[in-house]
């Protein structure tokens, strides 16, 4: 039994398929086939039932698969430890990042980074927060931003990055635009362009409108700032951003105001990554750096 075997036998109990797991390998498939039977003569064992029309595990199988991973995972570990033992002059650092806070978050913390570590390549992939844990525990992230974070760390550690109050949105000549602070009741007739309902925000901000007895008026739901701040702009409805996103409207015909219940509604920002893992120099940097940059961004 040797790693590749082990490698292979993940690759294909994850895809299903000896053909999508030989073409993602980059391998033939009767090398791959013939991989697997060997592994499976070695244990003494049938891992997959080749019998019905999609490839399943057996109960054997799933064991192996459940302990293969943490051989892969101690090997994939011990390779990065021994390469910054060697001081390497490259790493690699892949990042989750949802569509909900983007660059008004982010690019200033990229940037810095990228000053004190140029050779270190920084992979960017903006996803939700679910899909970014789900990288996170099954390796193919190294840290991740998400705007929920939870109570039960279950395998992540979590680091509280930022709080940032929501505001109110608004075109100039919307009836507010003057006002010097909103609540939340005042939005019971106002048309609300809200975020996704896979987005946190959007249940603590629906949440917040039915304990002021309403439920709001959404009159469109969107993962994306720029087509949410088209939509104010084309005095279709207001909507609630985190201070932030509203700092970096370029748009003179916006204007945002806060809340008076700021303290109740706010995008709370932490940073993770799995428990029990070796974190390589780069990625140890980056977590320090980032610890750095937002307790300057909370400074009053």
């Amino acid at each position: 039994m040797d790693i590749r075997q082990l490698q292979y036998f993940t690759e294909v109990a994850k895809s299903q398929s000896f053909t999508k797991a030989a073409s993602y390998l980059h391998v033939s498939q009767p090398s791959l086939s013939k991989a697997i039977k060997r592994l499976e003569d070695e244990l003494d064992v049938p891992l997959f039932h080749r019998s019905s029309k999609q490839l399943q595990l057996t109960d054997a199988g799933i064991a192996v698969l459940n302990n293969t991973k943490h051989v892969l995972d101690s090997v994939h570990h011990l390779t990065a430890e021994l390469s910054d033992m060697m001081d390497l002059k490259k790493g690699e650092i892949k990042i989750g990042i949802p569509p909900i806070i983007g660059a008004a978050f982010i690019a200033k913390l990229i940037s810095v980074y990228k000053e004190q570590h140029p050779a270190v390549d920084l992979r960017l992939t903006e996803v939700g927060s679910k899909r970014i844990k789900q990288g996170i525990d099954e390796g193919t992230l190294d840290i991740g931003f998400i705007c929920n974070i939870p109570y039960q760390k279950e395998n992540f550690e979590v680091i509280k990055m930022l709080k940032d109050p929501l505001v109110f949105v608004a075109h100039h000549k919307h009836p507010f635009s003057r006002r010097e602070a909103i609540a939340i009741s005042e939005l019971e007739n106002e048309p609300l362009v809200l975020y996704q309902n896979d987005f946190s925000l959007h249940d603590s901000i629906v949440d917040a409108c039915l304990k002021n007895g309403f439920y709001p008026q959404v009159v469109c739901e969107s993962t994306q700032k720029d087509f949410m701040l088209e939509m104010v702009d084309a005095r279709l409805g207001v909507a609630l951003l985190p201070k932030q996103i509203a700092n970096e409207m370029s748009r003179d015909t916006l204007v945002s105001l806060p809340l008076h219940e700021s303290d109740l509604l706010y995008l709370e920002l932490g940073m993770l990554w799995k428990k029990n893992i070796y974190l390589s120099h780069a990625a140890r940097a980056f977590v320090e750096t980032a610890k750095r940059f937002f307790q300057r961004q909370n400074l009053p």
